[in-house]
């Protein structure tokens, strides 16, 4: 059956590539676009090296995500349903088919609402106008919260509890595994927004990471995971085609929240967490620079960095945008080799 997924992939693929350009044309007429505005860090102070380095997409449609997230979705179903409809055995390692499902889906739909959230409230300024204002405390305290549900589900629907550390063993966790797993939802679907700086970078580095966990999730036979990522790469290899360097299109936070926030959901389903941050070693990389930028900051008063997170470094050090995008790539890739390697560990 693995010609299903290959399709389940082509199909997404081609309904993206179909939909992006009137996608695109509808975000213009909509003035869903990068805002012309002097962006703040998270002490609410000017970014000049950023705005220098931006000014220039000024006007591209932000958005790019909703469609990724709807076309997948719907993709997903569909393939679900022929799977039912032709009386083919949906395999999973799981008590529950549904609860699967549900967990994948509502991570990808609620983070994607709260990123939608912030992208209307950054092209249309409405902290400006004193309505609908979302502050990073609020919106963190958001995440923390679904992050905190799905993990509970993870926990008591999926029976998760387990974390396997290659060489040392497996180890029973409890419900101290809500806590863990909520952290770690949390840091990737920031770690990916924060990554999302760069034409194609963010979308570039988790489609080869998902191409990994796809390898994972069919050596386990997990069908709805497996056709779930399957069409999730096909919409975002069609949607990188318009990001990649000068972009058409921005996956905005609607993509970059959900996106993070269900690669880290995948990898804790397939029982990979110690993978995970090796898979995406260049999300961690980004959003690592950025805290220890913080820290500096808040604690020591003064930065660690000229500049962060780190691929923001490498521009203000004379690189140009491509270059960084496709060596990080490469970088990526890397990661996901040996990501690879130590999820077949035992």
């Amino acid at each position: 059956m693995t010609s299903i997924y290959l399709l389940a992939l082509i199909a997404s693929f081609f309904v993206n590539f179909i939909l992006i350009i009137p996608f695109i044309d509808f975000l213009y007429k909509a003035k869903f676009q990068r805002a012309d505005q002097k962006t703040k860090d998270a002490f609410n102070k000017p970014t000049p090296i950023f705005d220098k380095f931006n000014a220039h997409k000024k006007g591209t449609p932000v958005g790019g995500g909703i469609l990724v997230l709807a076309t997948t979705t719907l993709m997903f179903f569909m393939f679900i349903f022929l799977y039912w409809f032709f009386k083919q055995k949906i395999l999973t390692n799981y008590p529950s088919i549904a609860s699967e499902i549900k967990i994948i889906l509502f991570t990808f739909l609620s983070f994607g609402f709260l990123g939608l959230f912030d992208d209307l409230n950054k092209i249309f300024l409405w902290t400006k106008t004193g309505i609908f204002g979302l502050r990073i405390r609020y919106k963190l305290a958001i995440e923390i919260i679904l992050s905190l549900i799905i993990s509970y589900w993870l926990l008591t629907e999926l029976k998760i509890q387990f974390m396997h550390v290659p060489f040392f063993g497996v180890f029973n966790l409890g419900y101290l595994y809500v806590i863990i797993s909520s952290f770690i939802i949390v840091a990737f679907a920031n770690a990916v927004n924060i990554t999302d700086g760069l034409d194609g970078l963010a979308s570039g580095i988790l489609t080869f990471a998902l191409v990994g966990f796809w390898v994972v999730s069919r050596s386990i036979l997990d069908v709805p995971t497996s056709l779930f990522i399957a069409a999730w790469i096909g919409g975002l290899m069609a949607f990188l085609y318009f990001n990649i360097w000068p972009a058409r299109v921005i996956m905005g936070d609607t993509g970059a929240l959900s996106f993070g926030a269900t690669f880290a959901v995948i990898g804790l389903i397939l029982g990979k967490a110690f993978a995970l941050p090796i898979m995406g070693g260049v999300f961690v990389v980004e959003v690592s620079s950025s805290l220890i930028q913080l820290f500096g900051k808040r604690f020591l008063k003064r930065k660690i960095f000229s500049v962060s997170p780190f691929h923001l470094y490498l521009q203000s050090k004379g690189w140009e945008e491509p270059k960084i995008v496709m060596r990080l790539w490469l970088v990526s890739i890397i990661f996901v080799i040996f990501g690879l390697m130590i999820a077949f560990m035992k």
